[in-house]
């Protein structure tokens, strides 16, 4: 019996595997969540898997499987046309932001190298300010390297909206993020981040949280207003509740995945990650991202024994 009806379905799953990892940071920088990236990865492979006796091999089997990730995203996309674009700074309100763990991207020869760096969340959180084509043109054409004659065919639509697409996504981020492209890419994590790393993480005393901290020091954490000044920081910070917190980091940033036992709980509940950027030996901001399915996202179970 030939095996010819399953070269198809074996050419799938290897490509798949090769590419699972650059196509979730695809799905990172449309969506700015890993859980909804998840979503989008498995939806892409379901497509895939649906339509891969009539994948002609035109274009790369990579490309391909962009160009149906990016029309998932568009897809899922439908059901909020009609909402307000978002104002202000997405990280201080916006919950659908979430860190990205640096080590998905650990050792990932098939990641590009551009995508890869450009995770930092500035960009990230202003990418969410940009309708769903305009994101999709902007991410393929400024992180990917797309030509607008592949975006074209990617969204069955002339070059020239493209362009126009492009066009007016430049010019909303030129409100939102950095100014300077190589601002985008994730900063370096040098020893000394971790070592502030380190002891932010043991610090409980208003003394020694306040020695790591920068005078204008931001936390965010959204549902919650954030907290700004040295002052409301440490007051914030130096509060008695029962932390367990493990190293890690995200977005190039080093980063704490908290865990919180409230009184009379028998365990500790994964409950919040910390981001923070460092500035001049200072920690000058912490993005926390409150939710149990952040936690997940690095790895961790959601609860742990005392």
């Amino acid at each position: 019996m030939s095996d010819a009806p399953a070269e198809p379905a074996v050419r799938l799953q290897r490509a798949f595997g090769e590419h699972r990892r650059d196509l979730h940071l695809h799905c990172y920088h449309l969506v700015g969540n890993v859980p909804d990236a998840d979503d989008l990865v498995q939806e892409t492979f379901l497509r895939a898997w649906r339509a891969r006796d009539r994948f002609e091999g035109r274009a790369s089997v990579r490309t391909w499987l962009y160009r149906i990730a990016t029309n998932v995203f568009l897809d899922s996309r439908k059901a909020a046309a009609n909402r307000a674009v978002p104002s202000g700074d997405l990280l201080e309100w916006s919950t659908e932001i979430g860190p990205y763990p640096d080590a998905l991207l650990a050792d990932d020869p098939q990641t590009g190298v551009p995508a890869r760096e450009t995770v930092e969340l500035a960009l990230i959180a202003a990418l969410m300010h940009l309708p769903g084509r305009q994101r999709v043109a902007f991410v393929l054409r400024d992180v990917h390297g797309w030509t607008p004659p592949e975006i074209a065919a990617a969204l069955d639509t002339p070059v020239t909206t493209v362009n126009s697409l492009l066009q007016r996504a430049r010019q909303t981020l030129r409100h939102h993020a950095p100014a300077d492209p190589r601002d985008w890419r994730r900063p370096p994590l040098t020893r000394q981040d971790e070592e502030i790393l380190r002891r932010y993480a043991a610090a409980t005393d208003p003394r020694s949280l306040r020695a790591l901290l920068a005078d204008d020091v931001r936390i965010t954490m959204p549902p919650e207003p954030p907290v700004v000044g040295i002052d409301a920081a440490v007051a914030f910070l130096s509060r008695p509740l029962d932390w367990r917190t493990f190293p890690s980091s995200a977005n190039g940033r080093p980063a704490l995945v908290c865990y919180l036992r409230e009184p009379g709980s028998p365990r500790y509940e994964g409950l919040v990650v910390d981001v923070l950027r460092i500035e001049h030996g200072r920690i000058a901001e912490s993005n926390a991202f409150v939710g149990a399915h952040h936690v997940a996202a690095f790895g961790m179970p959601a609860t742990l024994a005392p």
